[in-house]
């Protein structure tokens, strides 16, 4: 019923693994936002000198309002690419995150009933009561966290669904803002 230095040298392993896995996950989340603010600031400046040219050779004030109007869908559609591309790496991120914290709960649960069982060969007689108490205990806790995982995954199903619906609104918003122009 003993701690070894093995017990807490592989605990301690594990969690390092654990945090480095938190960090490594949380860093690439980090420069593929790099990368697409970038690629969005680019793609602006680089937008906002085409556009400023086309104005500059307009001919007449019917050209210039046309060419203004024209530059409207171009950018919706380029920020709704980019929100999608911002929600997608969130998305990933927090799928990655899920499976760090799944895999050390089911390290923990593991341990917590290996420790139970040792304690259950080592208990007085009549501590069956109390071990019976915990053992009902991790699985009323268990049962809850995989309610709960369960919820967490509905709301994201429902969120990505929204997104969607969202998207294709303002795509055909602009659409018709476009006709209307």
């Amino acid at each position: 019923m003993y701690v070894t230095p093995e017990q807490i040298q592989a605990a301690g392993k594990a969690n390092v693994e654990a945090i480095l896995s938190i960090a490594t996950t949380q860093f690439a989340a980090i420069e593929k936002l790099a990368g697409l603010n970038a690629n969005a600031v680019k793609a602006a400046f680089e937008d906002s000198i085409a556009n400023a040219r086309a104005l500059a050779g307009a001919k007449d004030v019917q050209e210039f309002v046309n060419l203004q109007s024209t530059f409207a869908q171009p950018a919706i559609e380029k920020a709704i690419a980019y929100s999608k591309s911002v929600y997608e790496v969130a998305t990933q991120t927090n799928a990655e995150l899920t499976k760090v914290a799944e895999r050390r709960v089911a390290e923990w649960n593991e341990n917590f009933a290996a420790l139970l069982e040792k304690a259950a060969k080592n208990a007085p007689a009549g501590s069956d009561v109390a071990l019976t108490a915990a053992k009902q205990m991790i699985a009323a806790a268990n049962s809850a966290y995989d309610n709960f995982t369960k919820v967490a995954k509905q709301a994201t199903e429902i969120a990505e669904a929204n997104v969607a619906a969202a998207t294709e609104t303002v795509k055909s918003l602009a659409s018709k803002a476009k006709k209307v122009a």
